[in-house]
């Protein structure tokens, strides 16, 4: 019994010695500088950086000085700020962006072609002619964006299309990743308009299929100011670099196509300075300023859209954008 036990523990230590030595031989030494950088970073390995291993192969990476410090859409300024204090350069930020989904056909503007009995996922659904949906661009609202999104940032709305929360959501793209019909998309932070459509089909086959689908009539694209949107392949786009987010286009839209993520627009008002010089009165695309040369103008507050080209054309400086934020007229 004895002998045994001898036997047993001389074994043991045998063994512990070569995994010892096994452990100094394979492990895997991290620098100190790489443990800065790894605590400098969210943790929350949602990929968005293109780097495989999440956090830490970003974090592997930077080391390397193979990638910029500005990739952490989730960590945004403050993280790309403190990788490059780490790692002496110059912090690159890129600009923050969330998701929307290029779709607005809910139940009550859409109909389903049949009756889809199968695994509840849209993965799936759309394997099957393209899903159920009127719309098969549309999306078909099984919640496969709300199971991947990791910030709780997307919630299926009453009306059976997910609903984002623009402060929650970091912009990491695992949402546009994952939906079949690609409809989920990365837009800047500060855009405020877009276009909840996707179709290219003719403005005949899309009222078939959707009430709130674009047409193509380009009515936008007439009155877009800035020419920041067009109508191509069927259907509007906008380009961000030039839409100043006005919401001419929401206004003239007449699908509802176009959405506004502005709950409140301020409200232009004509103030004492005003020389009656009637430059405000043409650009006004609702109407809303009338008038006689000389005198000062008015605005009818209910034909407002907050647009602000009389701001922008007012020389001098009668015309303040009042009541989303307070207003008090400087005289």
């Amino acid at each position: 019994m004895l002998r045994a036990l001898i036997t047993l523990g001389g074994l043991g230590a045998v063994l512990s010695t070569i995994i010892a030595i096994a452990y100094s031989k394979l492990a895997v030494h991290v620098s100190e500088r790489h443990k800065r950088l790894l605590s400098a970073l969210p943790g929350s390995n949602c990929g968005a950086c293109g780097f495989p291993g999440g956090c830490e192969g970003y974090a592997k990476f930077l080391e390397k000085g193979e990638t910029d410090v500005g990739l952490c859409v989730v960590g945004g300024r403050e993280t790309a700020e403190k990788l490059a204090e780490i790692l002496g350069v110059e912090a690159k930020i890129t600009e923050p962006k969330v998701a929307i989904l290029r779709c607005c056909g809910d139940k009550l503007n859409t109909y389903e072609r049949f009756n889809y009995i199968g695994i509840k996922g849209c993965t799936q659904a759309n394997i099957l002619a393209e899903g159920p949906k009127s719309c098969r661009y549309g999306c078909l609202g099984f919640g496969d964006c709300v199971e991947v999104c990791t910030f709780d940032a997307i919630k299926m709305g009453e009306n059976g299309l997910p609903v984002i929360d623009d402060k929650k959501c970091t912009g990491c793209g695992n949402c546009v990743k994952v939906c079949p019909k690609n409809i989920i998309e990365l837009i800047p932070k500060a855009q405020k308009i877009y276009v909840a459509c996707s179709s290219p089909d003719s403005a005949k086959a899309t009222k078939t299929v959707c009430k709130t689908g674009c047409i193509g009539c380009g009515l936008c694209e007439r009155y877009c100011p800035y020419s920041a949107i067009k109508v191509d392949n069927g259907c509007a786009k906008i380009n961000f670099e030039m839409c100043q987010n006005c919401g001419i286009c929401v206004y003239k839209c007449p699908t509802n196509t176009i959405l506004d993520k502005l709950k409140s627009r301020p409200k232009a008002i004509i103030g004492t300075k005003c020389t009656g010089c009637a430059e405000c009165e043409p650009v006004c695309p609702t109407k809303a300023i009338s008038g006689k040369p000389g005198e000062q103008y008015r605005v009818t507050l209910d034909k407002c859209i907050g647009c602000s080209l009389c701001y922008k054309v007012c020389k001098p400086k009668a015309i303040t954008m009042a009541f989303s934020l307070g207003y008090a007229e400087v005289v």
